[in-house]
């Protein structure tokens, strides 16, 4: 211990002077912990002790110094306007202090670096935007570009997602700082001439970015004017079950790099990247598949027989959807029978597995219309097909029946139910009727049984087809009360004189209003309208049905028939 009162066997920086002796008991207290503490006289402010913790922090801090002067501006400025914290940037770092008092005549100032904190937050505030960010779209193309907005606003001055690649390309999307989002594609031999692209896009580690020759990244990588590439790196984008792409960062400068906790942070966030492209990708092959499914699900493109209208409409219960159990289809004329051929139906349930079954029941039909079966004989063995499915409660309610054009402009149709509403049909005064066609469940019984009906329209009058869905639709007032038969007879009724559709579009209007927005199951409509001769505003209307055209009668008085 010398004549001062310090000790010549401690470090250099841990011998500062002070202004008076102090207790070497308390100053190698002070020294030892890894708090910085600068000691301070109350009433002048002087500093009396900085000790090692805080001589490393603020080598600029000495004993004897008034620290209301001090170089550190913040400290000064606390001092002055008798605030007990400060937080600022100094020497490149992000300083932190907080005033104790320690009795009446001294206080001291616990400094703390808090650079690895503000990083820390900073990482953390990035992840959590990133993924908050990745997770609002399923669209691959935004996911992609996401991931480049992303890592250029926190990785690095350039970034370029890489896909897979597919026929011999691979697609990328680009962002350089303050410029717009590039896309393009290239050729497969072309990935081997960035340093490390191959091995991210083969799922490998990243390659550390110190290992990488940013003088050998291609022209073609970034765009002209980017400047010279100070540090690269190439992480591979996990996906699931295989990477998902690769992301390459590029920082412009000769003296630019990735830090150890910046490549860390790359490959977290790759990750979360790299599992956002990959459920988007996913979820654009789904898609896909489920288009490629539904083409063969949704209403036909109805054709137009010569002298007859044709009318569809279809809602699914689930519009995401756009399919399910209720469904119509038309068949054209062959070479050996010239009629045209109508189908309505409605299968059990909704949603996809009444779809799959819509699907096989269509496709039966429309075999069946090319060996030339009856539309009456077609229930019977669309019931034998469905009993034989090996499949319980799976059954059809079903309308079938053959168009033809008759003579002076009239349209003549044959009808046949299987367990289905039957049709309506408006005629020329807007009176309403009912086609007496009925028969059995299709896919219940071993044994149907069929009773066809023959129809006739005279021109602009019309054959409503529908499903059950369009009287069973619950709203109203009450929100639960069902749309029913009268108030579609009404409906039907006041759409006398209209085009064909028209009338399907006001229906379809009016029960969309009935609803107004709440559950519904599937409606299906098929309109056959006999064109009109002579214009609306010459057509008389009257009270009784002065069309010369009516039910067949005769024809429905036929006893049942039974199909097997």
């Amino acid at each position: 211990m010398t004549a001062d009162g310090t000790d010549p066997d401690l470090p250099a920086q841990a011998t500062a002077t002070v202004l008076a002796p102090a207790p070497a008991l308390l100053r190698a207290a002070l020294d030892a912990t890894s708090e910085a503490v600068v000691l301070c006289a109350a009433t002048d402010h002087q500093i009396l002790l900085v000790n090692n913790a805080a001589h490393a922090l603020a080598p600029e801090l000495s004993a004897g110094m008034s620290a209301a002067a001090s170089p550190i501006v913040a400290l000064t400025q606390a001092i002055t306007q008798s605030q007990h914290t400060f937080t600022a940037e100094h020497d490149g770092r992000r300083l932190r202090g907080d005033r104790r008092d320690l009795g009446a005549e001294h206080y001291g100032w616990y400094l703390q670096d808090v650079t690895p904190l503000e990083r820390e937050r900073a990482r953390t505030a990035f992840l959590a935007e990133a993924g908050r960010r990745l997770a609002a779209s399923l669209n691959h193309r935004r996911a992609l570009r996401t991931t480049a907005e992303l890592a250029v606003s926190h990785l690095a001055d350039a970034a370029v997602v890489v896909l897979p690649s597919e026929r011999r390309q691979s697609d990328w999307v680009r962002l350089v700082g303050g410029g717009t989002v590039d896309q393009g594609s290239l050729r497969e031999r072309m990935l081997g001439e960035v340093p490390g692209l191959v091995e991210a896009l083969g799922g490998f580690p990243p390659i550390p970015s110190r290992w990488l020759d940013a003088g050998q990244v291609p022209g073609w990588l970034l765009p002209e004017g980017f400047g010279p590439i100070g540090a690269l790196l190439v992480t591979p984008l996990p996906g699931n079950a295989e990477p998902a792409g690769a992301l390459i960062l590029a920082r412009r400068g000769t003296d630019a790099a990735f830090s150890d906790e910046d490549e860390m942070l790359a490959r977290i966030f790759a990750a979360r990247a790299g599992a956002a492209i990959s459920a988007a990708m996913l979820y654009r092959d789904q898609v896909d598949t489920t288009a490629v499914l539904q083409a063969d699900l949704l209403p036909p493109e109805l054709p137009q027989p010569d002298g007859v209208e044709l009318i569809g409409s279809y809602q699914a219960a689930r519009e995401a959807l756009r399919v399910g159990g209720d469904f119509y289809d038309v068949f054209k004329p062959t070479a050996r029978r010239p009629e045209t051929v109508i189908a309505l139906g409605d299968v059990c349930g909704k949603g996809p597995e009444a779809a799959v079954l819509t699907g096989k029941v269509r496709q039966t039909l429309r075999a069946l219309r090319l060996v030339d079966v009856p539309p009456e004989e077609m229930l019977g063995v669309l019931n034998q097909a469905l009993l034989e499915s090996g499949r319980q409660h799976r059954f059809v309610t079903l309308v079938v029946g053959s168009v033809v054009r008759s003579e002076h402009g009239r349209v003549r149709l044959t009808l046949a139910s299987g367990g289905h509403p039957p049709p309506l049909v408006l005629r020329a005064d807007g009176t309403v009727e009912e086609v007496p066609t009925s028969g059995t469940l299709i896919g219940v019984v071993p044994h149907t049984v069929v009773h066809p009906a023959d129809v006739e329209l005279a021109p602009g009058e019309l054959c409503l087809l529908y499903s059950d869905g369009l009287t069973e639709a619950r709203g109203g007032p009450s929100g639960t009360e069902q749309y029913g038969e009268l108030r579609l007879r009404d409906a039907l009724s006041s759409c006398a004189g209209m085009p064909g559709e028209a009338a399907v579009e006001r229906i379809r209007q009016l029960v969309s209003d009935w609803v107004h927005g709440g559950m519904r199951d599937d409606i299906a409509m098929l309109a056959v309208r006999a064109p009109s001769r002579t214009p609306l505003s010459l057509r008389g209307g009257g009270a009784r049905n002065t069309s010369p055209f009516a039910i067949d009668a005769k024809r429905n008085d036929r006893r049942p028939r039974q199909r097997v």
